[in-house]
């Protein structure tokens, strides 16, 4: 009789815990966010949008090419991060920088608004990033990708090798473990986690500036109006739920061992105090590409070209122009 008694306590406790597991999400109120804005009514004087693979792309673009570079910016940041360095680089070609999805004043589609691939994906983000070039004009283009934009640059390199020139990989972020792990993406698209996911990154908006101190070697030098740019985002409607979306789209894979698939000229760029990125990491990269060099800049952290822009750029020009 206690044998029984103790397996109907387990039973029911077991199913207790699954309906608060399964109902329990559906309960918890999450409440709109306050004082969103459209991303056009961000933009600056600078902003241009286009429409492009069926998304609204906030875009820069300076100078005039050939040649021609695109910047990618990282997670959590938009074009704002390569303020310093457009103009000393458009001096030498044209440059185009724009916002991922998720992130800047670019479109934030939410599920429902696409068919097939989550634009969030970083197969929809390799196509954006060639649909753009396409749009202007560009046959061929050096990419410029810092961190997780690095991930984007490579990838769009190995799928479209004829249309990418040469890669300028800043602090990039390749490994199997720069994101989730693989087991976790099919919780976290569970409709419980849907619902509480944006909950999660709200955090973001109280967390991020600790994240961005982190990311400098000397956060002294951090403005508020440094401050200012990285948080603005956050203003758009639905950030939130677009980064939550963002977060389970993506598909984690070890980069490194494709690396010697890439033929073309390759310039890896790191901060000697770079702490979420370590530069040791970046240093090896260059051991696994065919025609690579390494740049590595003293007290410097995980933003070169925001840090020391003028060593940035200037790295940049020497390497354009030796290129072939």
């Amino acid at each position: 009789m206690g044998r029984r008694r103790l397996r109907r306590t387990f039973l029911l406790g077991s199913g207790i815990v699954v309906l608060l597991l399964t109902v329990g999400p559906f309960l918890i109120p999450v409440r709109p966010l306050d004082d969103t804005l459209p991303p056009e009514e961000l933009a600056d004087s600078g902003s241009l949008f286009e429409e492009i693979n069926g998304l609204r792309v906030h875009y820069k673009v300076i100078g005039k090419g050939p040649p021609d570079l695109v910047l990618l910016h990282g997670f959590g940041a938009s074009l704002f991060s390569w303020r310093e360095v457009m103009e000393p680089l458009a001096a030498l070609c044209r440059v185009v920088a724009f916002d991922r999805p998720a992130f800047g004043l670019t479109e934030r589609p939410m599920p429902g608004d696409w068919h097939g691939d989550s634009p969030y994906g970083p197969e929809s983000q390799v196509s954006l990033t060639v649909g753009l070039m396409d749009r202007q004009g560009m046959e061929e283009a050096v990419l410029v990708g810092h961190s997780a934009g690095g991930r984007i640059a490579v990838l769009t390199a190995l799928e479209y090798p004829r249309q990418v020139r040469a890669l300028v990989l800043v602090a990039p972020a390749l490994g199997a473990g720069d994101g989730p792990p693989g087991w976790v993406n099919p919780l976290l698209g569970t409709p419980q986690m849907r619902r509480l996911g944006p909950l999660l990154v709200r955090s973001i908006s109280s967390s991020g500036e600790g994240t961005i101190r982190l990311a400098w070697h000397d956060p002294k030098r951090i403005t508020d109006e440094i401050m200012e740019g990285y948080t603005k985002p956050l203003q758009v409607e639905d950030w939130d739920r677009a980064l939550w979306e963002y977060t389970i789209s993506q598909r984690i894979e070890d980069l490194v061992p494709r690396l010697h698939e890439i033929a073309v000229p390759v310039m890896v760029i790191t901060g000697d105090d770079d702490r979420i990125v370590p530069p040791d990491r970046s240093a090896d990269l260059v051991n696994h590409l065919p025609d690579a060099r390494l740049v590595v800049i003293p007290r410097c952290g995980h933003l070169p070209q925001e840090e020391y822009p003028d060593v940035f750029a200037e790295e940049v020009a020497r390497f354009l122009n030796g290129l072939p």
